[in-house]
């Protein structure tokens, strides 16, 4: 354990040599972080100020957008200072907190991708019970359940993780603090903490993948007897939805189903993007961008807006 206490700070990996490719990087990051703050903030703007939007579909929207400007806010800043100035040091607080965060973040954001599953299923195969079932109490206690689960589920894992002893290296192999990177570089046995990982990790995100498409299976048999439009429209909703979760769970098994032993550093940073950037870039197009009400109420805003700086 004194190796352990003496380790005051972890190394992240540098992911080019070069300053130019260090800055072609962090541009790159740089973008798709600022892209997802203004998609984001624009559903969460308009879907609070536009009172048609005050629906449940619309409120978990909403808790979705304003969790991926968190959720990608973990990582993606300070990659782009360790890209900018070549310091790739963390200090062992700040990486147990990027642990923790990103592992709240990440259940919370599979949690709420189900929910909402659940809201589209019930609006489109029991519309006469939509009210009931999804009223306002309902829905704030299922985002309720989500954010405190989420506290234990990290809070378990992070713990579970720092109780290791660090003596092999101070280098992790990512670009961000998480677990399975922490994994191969403790001395101590990691098997009870990777067993641990990898059962939960299927077993929660098995059961929302199932659910998610179990829901999105009964909403396309009940739209194939609606009109073809409809039948489009619904497609081109779901498909996307059910792509984002696919890519999502499946880069966050392939990360921490590998042995602990192995280490495909390239491989594992791109798994590992696709998992932290990837969801929050683009739910707001698949949710929002594509959605005619989300588009109608941007124009109600925007002539708001104009309308009050003409009467200002």
């Amino acid at each position: 354990m004194s190796n352990s206490t003496m380790m005051t700070e972890f190394l992240l990996i540098s992911v080019a040599d070069t300053w130019k490719l260090r800055v072609l990087y962090s541009m790159l990051f740089l973008f798709i972080y600022l892209a997802t703050l203004l998609g984001n903030l624009l559903i969460v703007t308009v879907t609070t100020f536009d009172q048609k939007l005050n629906t449940p579909m619309y409120f978990f929207l909403r808790n979705l957008s304003v969790l991926d400007m968190c959720y990608i806010t973990v990582t993606v800043p300070n990659t782009c200072v360790c890209f900018l100035t070549g310091n790739r040091t963390i200090s062992v607080a700040a990486c147990a907190t990027q642990v923790f965060l990103v592992i709240y973040f990440a259940y919370v954001e599979i949690l709420f991708l189900t929910v909402m599953a659940q809201d589209c299923y019930v609006a489109i195969c029991q519309p006469l019970h939509y009210t009931i079932t999804m009223n306002r109490k309902v829905c704030i206690q299922m985002t309720l359940v989500s954010l405190l689960s989420g506290l234990v589920y990290s809070g378990v894992h992070t713990g579970k993780t720092f109780q290791l002893t660090f003596c092999r290296s101070n280098v992790i192999h990512q670009f961000f603090c998480d677990v399975s990177s922490l994994l191969r570089i403790s001395c101590s046995d990691t098997s009870s903490s990777f067993t641990l990982l990898l059962v939960s990790v299927i077993v929660v995100g098995g059961f929302c993948f199932i659910f998610i498409t179990v829901s999105y299976i009964n909403i396309f048999r009940t739209m194939l007897k609606f009109s073809i439009r409809e039948q489009r429209k619904a497609f081109s909703t779901c498909v996307p939805h059910i792509f984002v979760l696919t890519v999502f769970l499946s880069s966050i098994i392939s990360v921490y189903l590998r042995p602990s032993v192995t280490s495909e550093t390239i491989k594992d940073m791109i798994l590992s993007a696709f998992y932290t950037m990837v969801p929050p870039f683009l739910n707001p197009i698949i949710y929002s961008f594509r959605n005619t009400q989300i588009k109608e109420a941007v124009r109600r805003v925007l002539r708001k807006g104009k309308s009050g700086e003409q009467i200002a």
